[in-house]
């Protein structure tokens, strides 16, 4: 693969970190800003919304932009949202640096763009699985490390750290990047008529579904888990770390199983995983193996379906590709 893939799942990382932790730390976030639980969770709300709405404009709005350019500028764009909620002293102001971090999502898209663009078809499952193991590594390393830091030491700690190392990858890919990369932006043109391609809009409305179920549980992770097994800081960063390793374990058969099986296959297994175990969570209650064993399927499941969902080939029939998507 590509040395640049590997140095772009580094900077998911980053940003997967940014974008996850607070699940963890809810509750001396909540505490810290005297609201309650549920109303700091809309933290995670603002930043799926901008990173819905406002990446993809940002996509296309840059579609003529050099790649190297537009990441830079997302990973500096990402930074300064998280500088921003480091220093909120107040819900709205947290809101708003969260929504300006998913402006700066925008890199995981052109990311993933790039790895496509890079490789041979037979091989983009793969080029995929490996961009997209940056975001999954961050519950491994990101989400355990950021719940133990701000559970110990305050919750501004790890939003803290993440700014940091997003404004540092941000001159680290100013410096390393080639001044072209062979990859095409995206524009404006031809959207309506994707938009009303039906195969197309299933694709995005299996997208919504199977994210609007898995971050109503994972927006809320760090009570969730306390609720059902009480346990210390440390077993809660360890829980978590399991938790990141099978989505690292599922990104990589995620990305094996698209290449071998196809994506419709690899999705209709992974989905129904997914759900299975969605209705198993209430049932662990008090039995942390069961917990663990649980949420260890449902990574597996959830990061396993990003390669096969992104790689899917609309059925072309006879009207010509729109403009956007040559």
């Amino acid at each position: 693969m590509p040395g640049l893939l590997y140095l772009l799942a580094v900077c998911n990382l980053v940003i997967g970190t940014g974008a996850f932790v607070l699940g963890g730390i809810l509750s001396p976030l909540a505490s810290s800003l005297g609201v309650s639980v549920a109303a700091a969770g809309q933290a995670m709300t603002a930043y799926a919304l901008a990173t819905a709405v406002l990446a993809p404009l940002a996509l296309v709005s840059t579609g003529r932009w050099p790649r190297k350019r537009v990441l830079c500028v997302s990973l500096a764009v990402f930074a300064a949202g998280n500088a921003l909620c480091a220093m909120a002293g107040s819900l709205g102001l947290l809101l708003a640096g969260r929504v300006l971090m998913g402006l700066g999502a925008v890199f995981t898209a052109v990311a993933a763009g790039i790895a496509v663009a890079l490789v041979e078809p037979a091989r983009r499952g793969r080029a995929l699985s490996l961009v997209f193991v940056g975001i999954s590594l961050s519950y491994v390393i990101g989400l355990p490390l950021g719940s133990w830091l701000g559970l110990r030491f305050g919750w501004q700690w790890p939003v803290m750290l993440v700014a940091a190392l997003s404004g540092l990858a941000s001159v680290v890919l100013a410096i390393a990047l080639p001044r072209d990369i062979d990859a095409p932006g995206a524009s404006f043109a031809g959207l309506g008529a994707l938009l009303q391609r039906a195969d197309l809009l299933r694709a995005l409305t299996l997208t919504l579904l199977y994210f609007v179920a898995i971050f109503c549980v994972f927006s809320y992770i760090g009570p969730v888990l306390q609720a059902l097994v009480p346990m210390s800081t440390e077993a809660m960063s360890v829980t978590l770390m399991l938790f990141g390793l099978s989505g690292v374990l599922g990104t990589i058969v995620g990305g094996w199983a698209n290449d071998r099986f196809g994506a419709r296959r690899t999705l209709t297994v992974q989905l129904a995983v997914l759900a299975t175990m969605m209705l198993l969570v209430p049932l662990t209650r008090g039995h942390h193996a069961l917990l663990v064993a649980v949420f260890v399927a449902w990574g597996i499941a959830g990061f396993g379906m990003m390669t096969p969902q992104q790689s899917r080939r609309p059925r072309w029939r006879r009207h010509r590709r729109p403009s956007c998507c040559r």
